[in-house]
């Protein structure tokens, strides 16, 4: 089956009474899991490593007049023609005004999955590195204790990988995240 390009206007017209949650790009939609939102989900580890992330930050983007958004909101990336959801977005920039996506986020997070694991750590890395208000992008393996942690450097993005133990440097939330937080109730230390 061949697949026809859509406008952007098209895809934020149906995706809000689409059966499937889909990702855009370049004028392409992708479904995000099964073919229908009954097939659609997540395991109740990535679920959980999901929400304690939402739990550790939370607070401190609440204070810092941050908006914090769990899976169901799109990220808009204009360069890229693409939206995508995110597991985890912090957005710290004023509001777009926009009730479905967000445009500058400050720290995203993705939690692998077998399903996504190749399109978080290539294609969205390249998106996600190429916005201007990103500090901070984590890919979170939900099976083992490792986060690859991408910071904005001076000239590019350094890599940090955490395994086991240790703290991640948030600094729009001028905050740092363990691995004991993200992985509560799921793999305990």
């Amino acid at each position: 089956m061949t697949q026809k390009a859509m406008s952007v206007e098209d895809y934020l017209r149906t995706e809000e009474l689409s059966p499937v949650k889909r990702e855009y790009v370049g004028g392409f939609v992708y479904p995000l899991h099964g073919a229908t939102r009954s097939q659609a989900g997540t395991s109740k580890a990535h679920m959980r490593i999901s929400l304690n992330i939402i739990k550790a930050v939370d607070a401190a983007a609440t204070r810092l007049g941050c908006r914090t958004s769990m899976a169901d909101m799109k990220l808009r990336i204009e360069d890229s023609n693409a939206f995508y959801y995110p597991d985890v977005m912090v957005a710290c920039e004023p509001d777009n005004g926009e009730a479905y996506f967000e445009t500058e986020p400050c720290l995203l997070v993705e939690v692998l999955s077998k399903g996504t694991a190749s399109v978080d750590r290539h294609a969205k890395y390249q998106a996600y590195t190429a916005i201007p208000s990103l500090q901070t992008y984590l890919i979170v393996e939900q099976n083992e204790r490792r986060v690859y942690a991408y910071g904005r450097g001076v000239k590019q993005w350094q890599l940090s990988e955490m395994v086991g133990q240790g703290d991640i440097a948030l600094p729009c939330l001028n905050l740092s995240l363990s691995l004991d937080e993200i992985y509560f109730g799921v793999l305990e230390g």
